[in-house]
């Protein structure tokens, strides 16, 4: 039997996205940088970007996740690494697709731990399981979520590649 699913379309992901970014400008918090976690934040982070005037934006790419509810032992933070080392007085917002279990946004907060001045957290969904509460959250599930970046099959199949949804 399928498990349910959260389903979100493009559109959707428009209005979300577009929500999110209200959310963060009603809180008065103004990111002089927003940071992806790629792979799935990287659309949000830039939607956000675009909405918050925020043109300075860098990418985190941490693998977890490598199937349906299946996760490496912990996050691993890929190359190309960012350097940090100059935004010791940035405010920066952390950005991806779901906090699930929180272990990606907790690694990347204990990454950044002393070389910003200040980091917040938006997503578009987060789940109760989460060991990370978010800043900005556009909606609560506890389903597993299909993104329409992700839930089609590859054009390309690489080795070693696993599908995400």
């Amino acid at each position: 039997m399928a498990t349910e699913r959260e389903i979100m379309t493009w559109d959707g992901f428009g209005a979300a996205s577009r929500e999110l970014a209200e959310m963060v400008a009603r809180s008065g918090y103004e990111p002089d940088i927003i940071l992806a976690i790629a792979r799935g934040g990287l659309l949000t982070a830039g939607a956000l970007g675009y909405a918050l005037s925020v043109k300075n934006t860098f990418t985190m790419n941490v693998e977890f996740y490598t199937g349906v509810n299946e996760r490496l032992a912990v996050p691993m933070i890929l190359p190309p690494v960012p350097s940090l080392v100059d935004l010791t007085d940035a405010r920066v917002l952390i950005v991806d697709d779901v906090a699930d279990t929180g272990h990606t946004l907790k690694h990347v907060l204990q990454f950044c731990a002393d070389r910003l001045a200040d980091t917040r957290l938006a997503v578009l969904y987060e789940k109760p399981a989460s060991m990370v509460k978010c800043d900005y959250v556009w909606r609560y599930t506890d389903k597993w979520i299909n993104f329409p970046w992700s839930d089609k099959e590859p054009v390309v199949v690489r080795a070693g590649t696993v599908r995400d949804a």
